[in-house]
């Protein structure tokens, strides 16, 4: 799982050197608009981030995916799955968050359909997402899962859609 191909992109195991990335396309107030914690304000949150990915990986040989068009450098946007508690439950917390300029292409529906299929029977993947965060509820549910319930996370309401 540490690097696959979709029908158009690569999705690929995080390393150090996507540090800028990480920190440009979470520092960018668009792409954090339903994230209760905002943008993130600077690269020491950002290399944070990265580091809490890249011990996933180490530790647990299961973590998010850089993204990047099939024959591009470019990282578009990053997501996949990681363990996590979600209300009390250990689960496999599925991300997936893109640059603006790959918005409307599909892309985080066939990332979301790839974690999903990659991570059947490795324990139940969720995804905690906004209740006012209507684009990331339609990737969901055009994935085939289904709202749960919703629970207060981050000090917001927040549903829990389950595979």
């Amino acid at each position: 799982m540490e690097v696959v191909q979709t029908a158009r992109m690569l999705l690929s195991r995080v390393t150090p050197g996507d540090l800028a990335a990480v920190h440009e396309l979470h520092s960018d107030p668009r792409t954090s608009v339903y994230n209760p914690s905002g943008p993130s304000p600077d690269l020491t949150s950002s290399r944070a981030m990265l580091d809490l990915w890249l011990a996933d990986w180490a530790e647990r040989g299961l973590g998010y995916w850089a993204v990047r068009l099939l024959g591009e450098q470019e990282v578009i946007g990053f997501g996949g799955l990681r363990h996590a508690v979600v209300d009390g439950d250990q689960v496999l917390n599925l991300y997936y968050r893109f640059r603006p300029s790959a918005w409307g292409n599909g892309y985080a529906l066939e990332l979301v359909e790839t974690a999903l299929r990659l991570g059947k029977g490795l324990g139940p993947i969720v995804a905690v997402i906004r209740d006012v965060n209507a684009p990331s509820r339609k990737v969901a549910e055009r994935a085939g899962m289904r709202k749960d319930r919703t629970i207060p996370y981050g000090g917001v309401p927040s549903d829990v859609y389950v595979a």
